[in-house]
């Protein structure tokens, strides 16, 4: 849970720091807005993904079970400004599989930390093969970093990806030859 009058004291000294005054009227409650979007936009720091993914059912002989273009926000912990882009999040099931909100709720739980993206990505993987014991797991993130965009090399539009293999995926050219196919589908 954040502390809000710590975010709020944060806010208003940085708003100093840059010059401005934070009596005037568009900053009255700039701290106040910051510290209810922060607790919004952080609200992964206290969940678990066990609780999403503890909820499964039978499935015998299912094939791999693709969850593409999961749309996520996050905000890198170098420079805390955003970075955001789509999940593609596959695993090959061992007898039971996880609704597929369950997916986009553990990419979601990940997302809302001050992150990096390749932290991500292998903590999205290690969650479901720790919580879903399947035979393996494929992620593949894609996003776009403000801090590369709107500062320092300032090269819009150009995009991160980053990739974890788990179980069978990690060694098996044909199973991640399957799912990068599987995300071409329908394009």
């Amino acid at each position: 849970m954040t502390d809000q009058n710590k975010i709020r004291e944060g806010v208003r000294l940085l708003l100093e720091g840059i010059g401005e005054d934070v009596g005037r009227e568009g900053l009255k409650d700039t701290p106040d807005r910051i510290a209810r979007m922060y607790e919004e936009i952080f609200g992964g720091m206290g969940e678990d993904a066990a609780e999403p993914l503890s909820r499964t059912f039978a499935a015998e002989d299912s094939g791999m079970v693709l969850e593409k273009d999961i749309v996520f926000h996050s905000m890198c912990e170098h420079h805390m400004l955003p970075f955001y882009g789509r999940a593609h999040v596959a695993y090959l099931p061992d007898g039971r599989v996880a609704g597929l909100s369950k997916l986009a709720r553990t990419v979601e739980i990940y997302a809302k930390r001050l992150q990096i993206q390749e932290r991500m990505t292998g903590q999205i993987a290690d969650a479901l093969m720790e919580h879903l014991q399947p035979k393996g797991v494929m992620v593949v993130l894609e996003a776009e970093h403000m801090c590369m965009t709107m500062r320092g090399i300032r090269k819009p539009g150009s995009r991160t990806v980053s990739v974890a293999a788990r179980g069978v995926f990690q060694d098996n050219a044909a199973l991640q030859e399957q799912f990068f196919h599987m995300l071409t589908l329908g394009e």
